[in-house]
């Protein structure tokens, strides 16, 4: 079973009715990832907690209904951020010259066993420590043969 790392931004645009083509592929992506017997998805807590803030302050969504949303993300695999993984951030951080958050979101993704990472915020292709980064925009296009 393949493990794939849900980075926020495909969490926010799932959500965000600014850009409704980048919503529409989000959600495909979720529904198609909790559908799936061969994939599980797999989020953090700092997603967990970027996704409310980002839900609340910039999209205006009210706390409540954002907390309604993060419980819908239970049945993904969440990885609680512990000191362990903040000390491999910063390693990873430096080793590979990425942003402490990134590589937080890297170290969770390592931590869980993914071997995906969908996210906009690292170059798509990339592979760090071992876990495949790719944009989710393009994954989406080439999975559906577009």
């Amino acid at each position: 079973m393949a493990k794939i790392f849900v980075d926020t931004n495909v969490l926010v645009y799932a959500l965000d009715q600014a850009d409704k083509e980048k919503q529409r592929v989000c959600r495909a992506i979720l529904a198609d990832l909790e559908g799936a017997e061969a994939d599980q998805a797999v989020i953090s807590t700092q997603i967990m907690q970027e996704f409310y803030v980002v839900a609340t302050r910039k999209l205006g969504v009210e706390p409540l209904k954002a907390k309604g949303i993060l419980q819908a993300f239970e049945h993904f695999e969440v990885v609680p951020v512990s000191t362990a993984l903040i000390y491999e951030a910063v390693d990873c951080s430096l080793l590979n010259q990425i942003s402490f958050w990134d590589a937080l979101v890297v170290a969770c993704a390592l931590s869980s066993g993914c071997s995906l990472l969908l996210s906009e915020d690292l170059h798509d292709g990339q592979i760090i420590q071992g876990i495949r980064v790719r944009d989710p925009f393009l994954w989406k296009s080439e999975r559906d043969g577009v």
